[in-house]
């Protein structure tokens, strides 16, 4: 039974918590079981970034050693050098393409400022005149404000 003047605090929770690692690491296999040790997506992110490593460092030696330097290390068949300027070029090149054709899209996409369809689409609403003759409802119901009402308050300076 425990001390009701007792306060629960943090030293008492880490000698608690010592004493059940204490007791889980006596048990079988360490505490190793399925519920512990690493996450897949630990293991992946773990091999993606040693993997990344050792293939730039491959690409940096192909790219930047001499035929002799190869030859030295045993290494006697790889690419050409070309490559090594070629595909980063490639790529990079491919990427801004596709930037400036999605960018080209959208505005083909996109209406000319004096269609109507900027200011109705499919999904615009019409405030409905029965709501506005309604005065018991606290608020009103969703709707789009319409481009005279807007123009109104914009551009008609009274002052």
């Amino acid at each position: 039974m425990e001390d009701p003047c007792s306060v629960s605090s943090p030293r008492r929770i880490l000698s608690v918590s010592k004493r059940r690692r204490a007791r889980d690491e006596k048990g079988p296999g360490f505490g190793l079981s399925g519920e512990h040790g690493p996450k897949p997506s630990e293991v992946y992110g773990f091999v993606g970034s040693i993997s990344t490593v050792v293939a730039t460092v491959i690409y940096l030696i192909w790219a930047y050693l001499p035929h002799s330097s190869l030859h030295s290390i045993g290494i006697y068949y790889y690419p050409s050098r070309y490559w090594a300027l070629a595909v980063p070029v490639f790529v990079m090149v491919s990427i801004a393409l596709a930037l400036m054709f999605y960018i080209g899209l959208n505005f083909l996409s996109t209406p000319p400022p004096t269609s109507f369809h900027i200011i109705f689409d499919e999904f615009s609403k019409e405030p409905s005149i029965s709501a506005c003759l309604e005065q018991d409802q606290p608020i009103e119901p969703i709707s789009d404000i319409g481009i005279n009402r807007i123009n109104k308050l914009m551009f008609n300076n009274k002052k």
